[in-house]
Parts: structure tokens; sequence; C-alpha cells
């Protein structure tokens, strides 16, 4: 099959715990990345799926590689070749459909619940699950695209997922591994300490029981990412 395209933007924010799910399950994947000035492909169809990860930039960025990725998002959503944004790339995905993607009042940094939203499209994504913990890592928000339909929201941030058919825009962090979550708080020391308000976590607080809280939110990406890679063409 077409190997799934992952869209690195930031050197820390790699694929995670999406990488070690594809293995598993003997899916061919690419990194392209973004933050090392690699050429994005002038086409989504050489791939099975587009993977966009998180970044420290804004969507709204007059960044070269912004607009690019804007259309490859759109293309990609036209031709039924299925999407995944994590953060910031659940942010680009809602700029490319129609989406307003902005600055938010309150961050959000570490752990902190998020809940299902009550309709039979969250359903289908989560089950009876009614809420989580999930990681979290942003200062921005987005609003839904038309047609999509909400997931997940939190007590800070309204919209966490949306979802269009088989695409899944997520503003959580469900990525994570115990390695990543070192080093981002590690790098983010800084952005931490300047940070202060009621949904930002010490370095502390984000290590506290951390195999466990890793482990749980393995759970949840393993049955989001099991329904998106039903809409792979040529998955057996």
């Amino acid at each position: 099959m077409k190997p799934v395209a992952i869209f690195r933007q930031f050197p820390t924010e790699g694929p995670g715990y999406f990488a070690t799910f594809l293995d598993y399950h003997y899916i061919p994947w690419k990194l392209i990345k973004i933050d090392s000035d690699e050429d994005l492909p002038p086409s989504p169809n050489q791939f099975s799926g587009l993977v966009f990860m998180g970044g420290a930039m804004s969507a709204n960025d007059n960044l070269p590689w912004i607009a690019p990725v804007l259309a490859l998002i759109r293309q990609a959503v036209g031709d039924n070749i299925p999407v995944l944004g994590h953060c910031l790339g659940g942010q680009l995905m809602s700029k490319a459909l129609g989406g307003v993607v902005s600055k938010s009042t309150i961050k959000e940094i570490g752990w902190g619940k998020v809940s299902v939203a009550n309709n039979p499209i969250a359903r289908e994504w989560f089950g009876d699950l009614s809420e989580f913990e999930s990681f979290h890592w942003h200062g921005e928000i987005f609003t839904l695209p038309n047609s999509a339909t909400q997931l997940l929201s939190s007590q800070f941030c309204e919209n966490q997922a949306f979802a269009m058919g088989i695409h899944l825009g997520m503003q959580c962090h469900v990525e994570m591994t115990e390695e990543m979550i070192k080093v981002w708080y590690e790098v983010g020391a800084g952005e931490i300490a300047n940070s202060l308000g009621p949904a930002v976590q010490s370095a502390d607080a984000m290590r506290k029981d951390l195999a466990n809280r890793v482990s749980a939110l393995n759970v949840i990406a393993r049955r989001l990412y099991t329904k998106w890679i039903s809409g792979l063409s040529g998955l057996e």
C-alpha cells in the first residue's frame, strides 16, 4: 500500500506513539521534516493518508509552507484521502477547511481532562467513553469547519477534536510518549514559567505517575488511530 505521510513541523514534535501504532500494523509511513526544509509533495495522491503533528508556530503565521500545506489538506479531503491532525495539525485542518484559528485566553499545558461529546459521530470514535485525561500544550484554538462534528471539549477549550467523515482533527495530544513529555517540559521550561494559569502544570505535576498516564493515553490513541486507518486504501 502507499505510505502514510507524516508531516513534522517542529523537531521535538514527531509522530511519537502514532509511529509505534503504524509499525505494529505493518503500515508503511514516511516522515516529511518541514522543520528541516524538506520539500512538500505536490499532491497527496502518492500517499494513503496525511498526518500533521504539532509545532510552536501558528497556523496564521506567514511561513512559506503554510499555504501549500493548507492546499494539500483540502485536496486530500476532496479526494477522500484520510487526514489526521494533532494540535497545530488540527488547527491547520480547521483553517484549510473553513474554520478559524485564534489565540486562546487560557493556555493549556500538561495533563487535563477532556469530555466526549454526546452525539452519534463521537460514539463512533470513542464508544461509551465519556471523558479521559489527555496531554495538552497549546495557546491557540480552532473553530469547527462547516460539516464537521465536535468530538471533544475541555473546561478551557471548547473544541478539542472534530471529525469530518474519516478525517480527524485534534487540539489535544494523544500521540505522547514518556520520552516526548520529558523532552517537552525540559525544552519548554521557560514557557511554563511565563504561562502561569489555571490550566498550566509544572514539570513535577506532568511527570507524576507518568508511566500509567501515558499507558492510559495510548489506549485512547489506539482506538482513534484504529478507526482512522480503516479509511486507508490498500489496508488489508
